[in-house]
């Protein structure tokens, strides 16, 4: 027999649909698994960018073996990569030192380097993936101030290129090598790009370099002074022996004088004048005779 239909009536504040406690438990637990499986899938994969070299570290412990560029699995969570740069980096090193005549010297440096292959698991275990701070810097303010503690403020400054060449091998040798060879990090070069003294020393050396160049004039004076006198000293001894040659050939050539009197003359025929007694006969040129009548 059918049941009559009886309407029910909603009191007010009951909800139209009512959803189980199980229902709203299956429901959350769902979306922690979704959430979960974004998350890990995330951590399962990474990408070691251009230049640079992974370093795998699973629940605190470094792979013996660097990973390359490009992308790579992981276990998630307890896994992690971290990138060491293997490019070429430039950076600048102020310092100072003191030189072998106790005076302070301030220096600018830029120090040119890069890590090789073969380094960055080491580089990553022992100084934490960056050289610099604690390996590179260090070494070359010790390096600096040893061989400026060799030589004189005014000549650090003079023999700049000098400096920069023995400070950069003094920092490859207190880098050092791998225990299998080949360096430790590879240093390009490294220069000084500045050099500072105080206003003292600098007016000191200004005013040394002006006593030196008024000596070194001095002393080019004076040479050109003693080659003019070796020289006329030459041309006299010269002459001198010119005219003993001379007298010479007149002592022992009598037509040399002759000679002498053809070639000095300029074709006018003379007069000769004779005195009376021991007088010399005295040589009048014609033309000048006739001027006088």
């Amino acid at each position: 027999m059918t049941q009559p239909y009886r309407p029910q009536f909603r009191r007010p504040g009951q909800p139209v649909f009512q959803i189980s406690p199980k229902a709203i438990a299956a429901l959350i637990g769902g979306g922690l698994l979704l959430f979960l499986l974004v998350v890990s899938g995330s951590q399962l994969t990474t990408v070691v960018e251009p230049g640079s070299r992974g370093v795998r570290v699973t629940l605190g412990k470094v792979s013996e073996r660097f990973e390359n560029e490009g992308f790579l699995f992981k276990a998630p969570f307890v896994t992690r990569i971290y990138q060491v740069s293997i490019r070429q980096q430039t950076v600048e090193l102020k310092t100072e030192c003191y030189s072998a005549d106790l005076q302070q010297v301030q220096a600018t440096m830029r120090i040119l380097f890069r890590v090789p292959e073969a380094s960055v698991v080491t580089l990553f275990r022992d100084y934490s993936g960056d050289p610099l701070p604690t390996l590179i810097a260090p070494r070359v303010v010790e390096a600096f101030k040893d061989v400026a503690s060799t030589q004189s403020a005014e000549l650090i400054v003079q023999n700049r290129e000098v400096i920069k060449q023995e400070t950069l091998e003094a920092v490859r040798r207190k880098i050092g090598d791998l225990p299998g060879g080949g360096p430790l990090v590879v240093i390009e070069d490294l220069t000084l790009s500045d050099l500072a003294l105080s206003a003292e020393l600098n007016t000191a050396i200004e005013q040394k370099m002006t006593q030196r160049e008024a000596a070194e004039q001095a002393k080019f004076v004076q040479r050109q002074a003693e080659i003019e006198a070796e020289t006329m000293i030459i041309k006299g001894r010269g002459e001198a022996e010119a005219i003993e040659i001379r007298g010479k050939a007149l002592r022992e050539s009598p037509a040399f004088i002759r000679f002498q009197i053809v070639e000095k003359w300029d074709g006018v025929a003379p007069l000769v004048v004779g005195g009376d007694g021991g007088s010399s006969p005295v040589m009048i040129p014609l033309g000048d005779l006739e001027k006088r009548k």
